[in-house]
């Protein structure tokens, strides 16, 4: 239903996407972030607010949604950032390998339909050294929230355009050639406990054992 995923869910995920637990999480992590950063699915931009100018050089938006799009320009003139939006071709991501210094994923990785290819696409565009912050819902550790989980995910995912509650993130940024550096885990709210299991934190790539400079 594109009047849906273009109008109204972009106006849910603003209304109900950064209450005040995870509010104060963004503005922990959110500041980590240097040099060239992609953030990956933009949203309405909330984040923009959270960057550290002194720190980031450039602010690389990708985003799919026209909706999202129109919401994240109205932050974009609130800040000094120097932000470019980019053009999403499938699920690749238009920047050359190797061209920034972190990657920001913020409740971004429960949507994205190839999220494997989007994970390795990640790794690709960042630099040596570079780093992964991301801020993610997903699978609980715990088996009874998790059946709630399994029962409930069509309303989320409806809801919010393809939202997966069930989806082990730590996992798939591992399988994807990451490292997890440091990691923090917590339900963000009582209600519903079911789509609310978060974790943050950073990872950075793993050497490739293809790459000369492994072995």
């Amino acid at each position: 239903m594109p009047f849906y995923r273009d109008h109204v869910y972009p106006r849910l995920v603003r209304l109900l996407g950064d209450p005040e637990p995870v509010r104060e999480i963004r503005k922990r992590i959110v500041p980590l972030a240097r040099g060239e950063v992609l953030k990956i699915g933009v949203g309405p931009g909330v984040n923009f607010a959270y960057y550290d100018p002194a720190r980031v050089s450039k602010v690389h938006a990708l985003e799919p949604n026209a909706g999202m799009i129109r919401l994240a320009e109205r932050q974009r003139r609130r800040t000094e950032l120097d932000i470019a939006f980019l053009d999403l071709p499938g699920e690749g991501i238009p920047l050359g390998d190797g061209s920034v210094d972190t990657v920001v994923s913020t409740f971004t990785l429960c949507t994205i339909s190839g999220v494997a290819d989007a994970l390795r696409g990640v790794r690709r565009v960042l630099r040596p050294g570079g780093t992964l912050i991301f801020f993610e819902h997903g699978r609980s550790p715990d088996p009874r929230v998790r059946r709630w989980q399994e029962w409930t995910e069509p309303i989320p995912h409806w809801l919010f355009e393809g939202c997966h509650v069930t989806r082990d993130v730590p996992s798939l940024i591992e399988q994807a050639g990451f490292r997890i550096e440091r990691m923090e885990t917590a339900y963000l709210a009582r209600f519903p406990k079911a789509w609310t299991h978060c974790w943050w934190g950073s990872a950075v790539p793993q050497p490739d054992p293809r790459s000369p400079q492994a072995s």
